[in-house]
């Protein structure tokens, strides 16, 4: 019979989180490399994925392991360059979490056709890609994907919390992440005979610093959920803990929300 300690232990394990040292990616981050993961951090602002990792290795001590990379998930030749760098040096990866987003805020009538076009290749084409490229390592490793969607992939935004467009989420991105949760359960289907699971996970709501600003707005994305409140970034590392570890090994194709109890109203 397996510890639980067993089941949640990721030593010698390499995963890569895409917006490693985001605002959710540093919760995940920080997650993976608790449990003993060697952790890569990989984003365009490389600066970034750089100080996160020294923050990273001095909070938890000289055992743990972070390795910052350069990735433009909106360039298909940086995406290759940094899984074949993965593949020469790791062998592959271990554990993938596609959690990376930039875009704009838009509401139908402002997006244009670039915001669309940008936003499906950002949230969704990329993840696409990643997994495409890190697939070698991950069938040698029986490994691990874990997508990062979103509330609204699966209910739709309420029109009347949203005042303007600089809080509103814009419709290419619940398109997008509608996508992934699809694709993550297509994938599960398909690459269930070499032993990969792939899960997704849903946060909602976790706005950013900027965002939690506007007092009323936080106020009413808060009634939305039976707990009334926003969610806390470190709110997502059980979650997260639970989906890269053996601790769901009979889990796959899987859609965890982590949203206050938001969808079940």
């Amino acid at each position: 019979m397996k510890k639980l300690e067993d089941l949640f232990n990721l030593k010698g394990k390499t995963a890569l989180i895409s917006g490693g040292a985001g605002y959710l990616g540093n919760e995940i981050s920080y997650t993976l490399a608790e449990l003993g993961a060697t952790v890569i951090l990989a984003s365009r602002d490389f600066e970034k994925c750089k100080n996160k990792c020294i923050e990273i290795k001095e909070r938890l001590g000289p055992h743990a392991d972070a390795i910052p990379m350069e990735l433009n998930l909106m360039n298909k030749d940086s995406i290759s360059e940094t899984f074949t760098e993965i593949e020469e040096k790791f062998g592959g990866l271990d554990i993938l979490v596609n959690n990376a987003w930039s875009g704009k805020k838009n509401s139908f009538e402002s997006i244009s056709d670039q915001d669309w076009e940008y936003d499906i290749a950002m949230s969704l084409n990329s993840v696409f890609y990643c997994i495409k490229k890190a697939l070698p390592g991950l069938k040698q490793k029986k490994g691990i994907i874990l997508n990062i969607t979103s509330m609204y992939g699966h209910v739709a935004p309420d029109y009347r919390i949203y005042d303007g467009i600089q809080f509103t989420n814009p419709p290419s991105y619940g398109a997008a992440k509608a996508g992934v949760i699809q694709f993550t359960k297509y994938l599960a289907s398909f690459l269930s005979p070499y032993d990969i699971r792939v899960n997704c996970l849903s946060p909602g709501a976790f706005p950013h610093e900027i965002t939690q600003q506007n007092q009323t707005f936080i106020d009413q994305l808060s009634a939305k959920n039976p707990m009334n409140r926003i969610g806390k970034p470190h709110e997502i590392k059980g979650a997260v803990a639970l989906l890269c570890s053996d601790a769901s090994s009979y889990m796959t194709g899987q859609h965890l929300c982590v949203d206050g109890g938001w969808s079940i109203w």
